[in-house]
């Protein structure tokens, strides 16, 4: 733990951002790691210092966003599901865009989907039971034969990089009885066969999600998991992983692999999960149980944000960081706005309104607290219709590298207009900001941005307001902000002092 957190004090005293590099509907045509490679400078220049990459091996066909996992092996190497590129291209191409990411310092995580599989080759045949999806604890008939699809045998791969092949005994519960053609949540039974513990208790037990559901407690699959934790590690040379649906997925299982990848490997190796719950309870809980060993997403700080895009004037901004992880678990929190699965028509739909997301975005990007990371929808644009928002993040994000350093104070004292100051240090020449946020009328807010930075010129960055402000000889200043927007306070540079 103590190596991992001296590894994250160094990324956040570079400012570091996140960029989750795709979105949900991408065109199948892959092309996603010949772009990655082409933009890397543009990423690097623009301030974003790790790559979060979408699942990159083989699901159940190109048009797979990668969650519908069939072979991890598979980097878009074989000709396995119709295809042999994935929907992001080859593996040769990948490997091309990671390098060029490396030449250009930006680090490389890697969506890693350990909870289920799907597209099996064939079925085979083993005892189980339907459950109540309500409660999954609960049987809703007696033991029977049912005919899965839990036969993997990668005739398109073999044996190359792994021999394994996957039957019904190591996986705990599959989604559909081939012989009598039903769908539903099935247990399957075998001696000391359970669903998993250390899982979220929605549902009773939160362990089956979707396909055919891997057993995290049989040893065959555990030290399988391991050893490509280790091979995609090394043949990519991540620098660290995105674990999907991990509240779904055996805690112990979570924190023993993360051990033994950055065991092997030797060198540091980040991790951040995805755990989709807001209840901050839960949360913590969870970091403990993990032994505090990886990031967390700020899932409370996005509905907040949620929320307020809805609300709009109605809502209450003192409130804002109430239940998050950023407030509570400031040095372990990954801060989003939206992401992949949050956007319209995705499975846990809520999107932040247009109206809010500068605001958002603003707020998670010069703030001092969390890792932040900007989502591709919300930069590049989703489903070929560009993103109204780059121009404004490519001048928050100009605004962390430059001027979001030192000491921080928050105001938020007002349930309509909140406002944070970042107040500089003396590594960063002319570094101190202030953010104004407002949700309601036209409105100002008084705030210290220290006494060095008495009598100097600021002006807003964003385009929000035109005035200049000039900073009391006590630090002081009111800062004002428009009706419903955000506004970025900087120095005004010297040589556009002189020239007005």
């Amino acid at each position: 733990m103590k190596k991992y957190q001296k590894l994250k004090k160094l990324w956040s005293m570079k400012n570091g951002v996140m960029m989750q590099y795709f979105e949900w509907n991408l065109p199948d045509d892959g092309t996603l790691w010949k772009q990655l490679k082409d933009d890397a400078r543009h990423l690097h220049d623009i301030g974003i210092t790790a790559v979060w990459i979408p699942p990159a091996y083989k699901g159940t066909g190109s048009n797979d966003v990668g969650y519908g996992t069939y072979d991890l092996y598979d980097l878009g190497e074989f000709d396995q599901k119709g295809t042999v590129r994935t929907k992001y291209g080859t593996r040769q191409e990948l490997q091309e865009a990671i390098a060029e990411l490396h030449r250009h310092d930006i680090c490389v995580y890697l969506d890693a989907v350990m909870n289920h599989k799907a597209g099996a080759d064939r079925t085979e045949k083993c005892m189980a039971y339907p459950v109540d999806p309500d409660n999954r604890d609960q049987p809703l008939a007696e033991p029977y034969e049912i005919e899965c699809w839990t036969g993997f045998d990668f005739p398109g791969r073999g044996d190359k990089y792994s021999s394994f092949k996957w039957h019904w005994y190591h996986f705990s519960g599959t989604d559909r009885n081939e012989a009598d053609g039903k769908n539903g949540i099935y247990q399957i039974v075998s001696e000391g066969k359970a669903w998993s513990i250390g899982v979220d208790t929605e549902n009773g037990n939160y362990d089956y999600l979707m396909h055919s559901d891997i057993d995290l407690n049989h040893p065959e699959v555990i030290a399988e998991l391991n050893r490509w934790g280790i091979w995609v590690a090394r043949e990519l040379e991540l620098d660290g992983m995105r674990l999907d649906a991990i509240k779904h997925m055996n805690d112990q299982f979570v924190r023993q692999f993360l051990t033994t990848v950055r065991s092997e490997l030797k060198r540091d190796f980040y991790a951040v999960g995805e755990y989709w719950k807001e209840d901050l309870t839960a949360l913590e809980e969870y970091l403990g149980h993990v032994d505090y060993e990886l990031d967390l997403f700020d899932v409370g700080l996005h509905y907040n944000f949620f929320q307020a895009s809805q609300a709009g004037r109605e809502y209450d901004l003192r409130t804002l960081l109430d239940g998050t992880l950023v407030r509570n678990h400031p040095t372990l929190t990954v801060t989003f706005v939206d992401n992949h699965d949050s956007q319209k028509g995705c499975s846990l739909e809520s999107q932040v309104e247009d109206w809010f997301k500068p605001s958002a975005y603003a707020l998670v990007l010069l703030m001092r607290e969390g890792y932040p990371c900007l989502f591709y929808g919300d930069y590049y644009g989703m489903d070929g219709t560009p993103s109204p928002h780059r121009g404004t993040i490519d001048t928050l994000l100009n605004v962390r590298r430059h001027y979001a350093h030192g000491e921080q104070e928050l105001y938020f004292d007002h349930p309509s207009t909140i406002g944070l100051v970042r107040r500089g240090d003396d590594k960063h020449p002319d570094s101190g900001l202030a953010l104004v946020i407002s949700v309601g009328d036209e409105g100002d807010k008084l705030m210290n941005v220290g006494t060095q930075h008495a009598g100097e010129v600021w002006h807003e960055v964003t385009g929000n307001r035109s005035e200049t402000l000039t900073i009391g000889p006590d630090g002081n200043c009111v800062f004002p902000v428009s009706g419903g927007k955000t506004a970025v306070w900087v120095k005004k540079p010297e040589e556009e002092q002189q020239a007005t």
